[in-house]
């Protein structure tokens, strides 16, 4: 099933939950609470599970993609990357990690200084299926075969900001545009 379908599935039935439930209630409160720290240890329970197997595995194949120009970000020609699986991998996996902790950091925010309640109840589970469903997790922890959609350099989702960027948003792997990028100006940056 499409994830972003099931995003939104799941957004809807935990609205609903967060609707019957009494969050004036602080024993009701401290198990939403519980609960939501709860998410958030499975999913870097599950990142940090999927970081000791590919330290493990230790995947030194080289790994070759040019990275395109990011023009809000002040960068005018795209960049040649030369890494391995293992590093590119633990970049990926930094990332989510990052991004479970910036979450945390959010909705600490939303719920300490401005005193909303429903966004626990909604991201709780929304972290977890995030873990689950996340490309280098289905690869590393559920044996998926690193091809199509799942071959690296992973396909940037398209997001918001892909509008403002010209589409420009998916790295490039065919060997002409690697080997132009690593004779250009930006080019050969090895990533450690």
């Amino acid at each position: 099933m499409n994830p972003a379908v099931t995003n939104i599935v799941v957004m809807l039935v935990m609205m609903q939950v967060s609707r019957r439930l009494d969050l004036e209630d602080p024993t009701i409160l401290l198990y939403v609470r519980a609960a939501y720290l709860g998410c958030q240890a499975i999913a870097l329970a599950v990142y940090l599970l999927v970081r000791v197997k590919i330290n493990a595995k230790n995947d030194l194949t080289t790994l070759k993609y040019v990275e395109p120009a990011n023009p809000l970000g002040g960068e005018s020609e795209p960049k040649a990357v030369i890494t391995t699986v293992k590093e590119y991998d633990l970049k990926q996996i930094d990332t989510l990690i990052k991004g479970v902790f910036s979450g945390m950091a959010m909705m600490g925010v939303m719920h300490v200084y401005m005193k909303y309640t429903n966004p626990l109840v909604m991201q709780s589970v929304s972290s977890v299926k995030s873990a689950l469903e996340a490309n280098i997790v289905k690869i590393h922890l559920f044996g998926t075969p690193a091809t199509g959609d799942l071959k690296r350099p992973f396909k940037a989702a398209a997001g918001f900001m892909s509008a403002f960027t010209g589409g420009a948003g998916d790295v490039i792997t065919d060997k002409q545009s690697v080997e132009s990028a690593e004779v250009s100006g930006r080019g050969g940056i090895k990533e450690d």
